[in-house]
């Protein structure tokens, strides 16, 4: 990507509209608009005007026109944006005018929001947010993409990383205090503590897993022996036809997601083979990844049909024995609760109690971390903090202990973009829509 570049993009969706948005931001922001409508106009206030193309001067549109000069722009750099009828033709006639300009190209995927973190408009933690805002399938993932986004998790690492700096200039100013490198008591007391508190409070966020639970959703797998019900259920709760039903054992070979807004918490349910002994060998294989599956999942609502012997359930993390088919009138008394997919009975309350099981797991969408390399990061520093703090207690060497320090204010640092982050930008920014 070359930053000197003025780059443009549709921002709005694709196919035939009413309105299409084009984007455009680059330090030839300004020419662009002057050449296409004429003048420019005030800032951040919108105004009709005719496009024109820069080259034949030939109408191209009837445009509602912005002009945001940077660094009070999203990017940072001067911007602006054209609100084009959504014509097909018309999106592709200003496309190619803004194509044919010096300098001006379109831009790549997340090229904008990449901007927007070089020119500091944001950290990192608020792009991983921004893009989870535009992934949000459920309330409660809108909400806590949200809070991320208006930098729960980037104040809170940058409070932990200047207190841990805080550490390391106190060990470094304590090596000039005497030739041995002891650390004045008073002094030895104050870093510990705070040492002591960051470690505390990096643990705690670091406890709390229901941030990546939400982000990524919570995995129900419905398991059991073989007709169970376990497919019917799953076609019952996804309300289409999404799995097999047969009254031949072993139907479902291979395990079958289907992804749930329960009470506004992301849920997938997965449906898997019926765990029985079985000499063939692709449901073998089926059993082995369904069994996989179970030990994986965040709840397992293990299926008991009326007949049949009784099949121990097997561990797993949370787990609801649910009695099938009770529209037959055989009830289990060993289950939590009965339902009849086939006719919806009892489908609500286990609709509930799942949705009581994903509220309990997922919290209140409050948590700091949100995604796998946020947890990794605080690990690292975790355990640099702990090695200083050992060092400090057992008398080390205090470089050895400020290095330690410094370790841990770098893997905090990951977390907002201060350190070099250059392989994540390129993860990050790719999986952005182009315009964005």
């Amino acid at each position: 990507m070359r930053s000197d570049d003025t780059i443009f993009a549709i921002a709005s969706g694709h196919g035939r509209a009413a309105v299409c948005l084009i984007r455009i931001s680059g330090s030839e922001s300004r020419a662009v608009l002057e050449r296409m409508t004429g003048r420019l106009p005030e800032p951040r206030r919108a105004v009709v005007r005719t496009l024109k193309d820069p080259m034949s001067g030939e109408p191209l549109d009837q445009a509602l026109v912005l002009w945001m000069p940077g660094p009070g722009s999203f990017t940072g750099e001067d911007q602006a944006e054209l609100q084009i009828h959504g014509g097909l033709a018309t999106r592709a006639a200003v496309l190619r005018a803004l194509g044919s300009l010096e300098n001006c190209r379109a831009a790549e995927a997340g090229e904008f929001t990449r901007r927007a973190f070089l020119n500091g408009r944001m950290d990192l933690s608020q792009v991983e947010g921004l893009a989870d805002v535009i992934d949000a399938e459920t309330e409660a993932q809108r909400r806590q993409a949200m809070r991320q986004l208006g930098g729960r998790l980037g104040n809170t690492a940058e409070d932990w990383r200047e207190s841990v700096l805080q550490v390391l200039a106190l060990l470094e100013a304590s090596l000039d205090f005497s030739d041995e490198g002891d650390v004045p008591e008073d002094l030895e007391a104050e870093i510990l503590q705070m040492i002591e508190r960051v470690r505390g409070e990096i643990g705690h966020a670091m406890a709390d897993r229901s941030g990546e639970r939400l982000r990524e959703g919570l995995t129900v797998v419905l398991a059991g022996p073989p007709n169970a019900g376990k497919s019917t259920l799953l076609n019952a709760l996804a309300r289409r036809d999404v799995a097999i039903v047969s009254p031949i054992a072993g139907t479902t070979r291979d395990a079958i997601e289907v992804h749930c807004d329960l009470g506004g918490l992301p849920v997938i349910i997965v449906d898997t083979a019926g765990l029985r002994e079985s000499a063939d060998a692709i449901e073998q294989e089926g059993v082995s990844r369904a069994r996989a599956r179970v030990d994986n999942a965040d709840l397992v609502l293990w299926l008991v049909p009326p007949e049949g012997e009784e099949t121990a359930p097997p561990s797993a993390r949370r787990l609801l024995r649910v009695g099938t088919k009770s529209d037959l009138g055989q009830v289990r008394k060993d289950c939590d609760l009965m339902i009849a997919a086939a006719t919806g009975e009892g489908l609500p309350e286990l609709i509930a109690s799942v949705e009581e099981e994903a509220a309990a797991l997922m919290g209140q969408g409050d948590a700091v971390v949100t995604r796998e390399r946020h947890r990794k990061a605080l690990e690292r520093a975790h355990a640099a903090l702990d090695r200083s703090r050992i060092l400090l207690v057992k008398h080390g060497p205090l470089e050895l202990a400020a290095e330690e320090a410094r370790l841990a204010a770098r893997a905090i640092g990951e977390i907002t973009g201060r350190v070099d982050v250059e392989d994540v930008l390129d993860r990050l920014f790719s999986s952005f829509c182009i315009g964005k």
